[in-house]
């Protein structure tokens, strides 16, 4: 609750949204009653006040009628005062229940002129009022009117009128003017009275709507809380569960996954340990009896020239495949090393460009033998950094001998740059090529786009995974990219200093496949970018914040 709250209300806390939501309908709820309960005191007060008025308006109808009665032969003066008179006695001065009255003559030949308490009286009234009147004399006429008071406030008013017929003195209407303050008080004093309960009530809803999400998300909260640190390791975090409800059901249920889940993973890491231990162990055990095989294979090669000739080719055969069987021993101490979290840097300054050279120089028979040309290019930048050789040149070699055998006899180039944090190579060939979807996939172990295929060079299937454990170990990316039919490319990116952060790579990821460059040719400009490449189709080496 104390955290900003967006503009987006899908982003904000549980809490929130629950007492923000109920506010608005109680408050909806409440304005809708009070505006209904308003609506009928309202109707109910103006109707007793009208009714008042109205019987009010009769009787002074027949007093009128006493009033005027008896003078109907006398003066005009004295039918004036008689009517005067009879006017004042109906006019009332309480502010509350005030009433002025209003005798009009209806015809201009009448004996008197118009009579009124007060003048407002007759500037209420309007054609429409007197054509109503005339239309039906015999009854009573009203209208809701307002008026200002002494304070310049308007001030709700009822004019009913009724006409009244004299014989020897003609037609008068009979106009009276009820004041509604009273009525008016009385329903400001309700409207005061339910907004101060409203309000209390609302301030109850709140705090009731507060203390049902509290409720609800103080355990969903802790089961967040208690789902983090497992996320983070901590597998043997659990919830705090009170009481019996649904909620300690939930949390309950989660505690038990919790332990069902640490469980696993306990046997999970106990097997894989297993595991480790028996590959190390299988592969130190091996090499005793490999040792002895490549002695006799040894002793067979030496005397091959006198075997005949399918003696001589199974001896080769024979000869290979122990040279084979050697360096699969030899990954799988390396990859054992790994998974069991031994594997170490022995690190020092050296420069990634020769490091490059000199492991051309040792793949270079293998490139003549398959019809392949390496290329060299250019180097961009000093790309002297802080590395361990040795893990460095292993997959510089992996790499190119990788290449070489994918190439189909093509041109293998190889680009070396740096930039300020980082140092980078890429090796390209354009040979069978890898679709963009399993460029992540060409690092897992055993791995082949095309399984039938044969490994014709006696490849281990782990020398990727080995490379990519290394680039790791520095801190770095080995990434992979390609066009199937066209080649691949792998670009190693490798930190000044094993695990300074890296927010580029100095070389492009993708690169075309167009006819390669002469030997010695200019490299292309070095941007660092990786245009319209997807970060999806990206195996990203080197941490979660990095980016390529």
């Amino acid at each position: 609750m104390s955290r900003r709250l967006g503009a987006d209300p899908r982003q904000w806390p549980l809490a929130a949204r629950v007492v923000l939501l109920t506010t608005a309908l109680s408050t909806l709820a409440v304005l809708a009653v009070g505006a209904y309960l308003t609506s009928v005191i309202s109707d109910g007060l103006y109707e007793q006040r009208r009714d008042q008025a109205l019987e009010e308006s009769a009787s002074a109808r027949g007093d009128l009628v006493a009033a005027l009665g008896p003078v109907s032969g006398a003066t005009s003066t004295q039918t004036q005062d008689a009517a005067a008179a009879f006017v004042q006695s109906l006019r009332t001065a309480e502010g509350s229940s005030r009433r002025d009255a209003a005798v009009v003559p209806v015809d201009a030949s009448a004996p008197i002129s118009a009579v009124a308490s007060d003048r407002a009286v007759l500037d209420l009234v309007d054609a429409d009022f007197t054509a109503a009147l005339a239309e039906d004399p015999d009854t009573l006429v009203w209208r809701s009117v307002s008026r200002e008071d002494d304070s310049g406030r308007a001030q709700p008013q009822l004019l009913v009128g009724t006409r009244v017929v004299l014989p020897g003195s003609g037609s008068f209407d009979l106009l009276m003017l009820y004041s509604l303050r009273q009525e008016q008080q009385t329903l400001t004093l309700v409207q005061r009275a339910m907004a101060g309960g409203a309000l209390v009530l609302l301030g109850l809803v709140v705090g009731i709507a507060i203390g049902v999400a509290r409720l609800v998300t103080v355990p969903l909260q802790r089961a967040a809380s208690a789902a983090e640190r497992i996320a983070d390791g901590d597998l043997s975090s659990r919830m705090e569960v009170s009481g019996r409800d649904e909620l300690a059901k939930v949390g309950r249920s989660f505690n038990a996954m919790a332990e069902n889940l640490e469980q696993k993973v306990l046997d999970l890491t106990e097997l894989s340990r297993v595991q480790q231990r028996f590959v190390s162990d299988v592969s130190h055990e091996l090499r005793t009896p490999l040792t002895t095989i490549r002695m006799a294979t040894s002793v067979l090669d030496e005397h091959s020239s006198g075997f005949e000739p399918d003696l001589r080719r199974t001896t080769e055969l024979l000869s290979t495949q122990v040279r084979r069987f050697d360096t699969l021993l030899a990954d799988l101490l390396e990859i054992s090393r790994f998974d069991a979290g031994a594997a170490t840097l022995e690190a020092r300054s050296a420069d990634l460009s020769s490091l490059v050279e000199r492991a051309a120089e040792n793949v270079r028979p293998l490139a003549l033998s398959r019809g392949t040309q390496l290329e060299l290019l250019g180097r961009t930048g000093e790309c002297e950094a802080v590395m361990d050789p040795r893990r460095i040149d292993r997959v510089l070699r992996n790499l190119l001998v990788n290449a070489i055998e994918h190439g189909a006899g093509g041109p293998v180039r190889v680009r070396t740059a740096a930039n300020e944090e980082a140092v980078a190579v890429t090796v390209q060939d354009f040979g069978t090529g890898i679709d963009p979807e399993d460029a992540a996939r060409v690092f897992d172990r055993f791995w082949r786009a095309d399984p039938s295929r044969a490994r014709t060079l006696g490849g281990t299937g782990l020398g990727l995974a080995i490379s990519v454990e290394d680039a790791h170990l520095h801190g770095g990316w080995l990434q992979a990219w390609g066009r199937r039919g066209e080649g691949a490319v792998f670009r190693l990116t490798l930190p000044r200093r094993p695990g300074a952060p890296i927010s580029r790579s100095p070389l492009p990821l993708e690169q075309s496949f167009s006819e390669a460059p002469l030997e010695g040719a200019e490299p292309p400009a070095v941007t660092g970018s990786i245009p319209a490449v997807r970060p999806d189709s990206l195996p990203q080496i080197g941490g979660d914040d990095a980016q390529p």
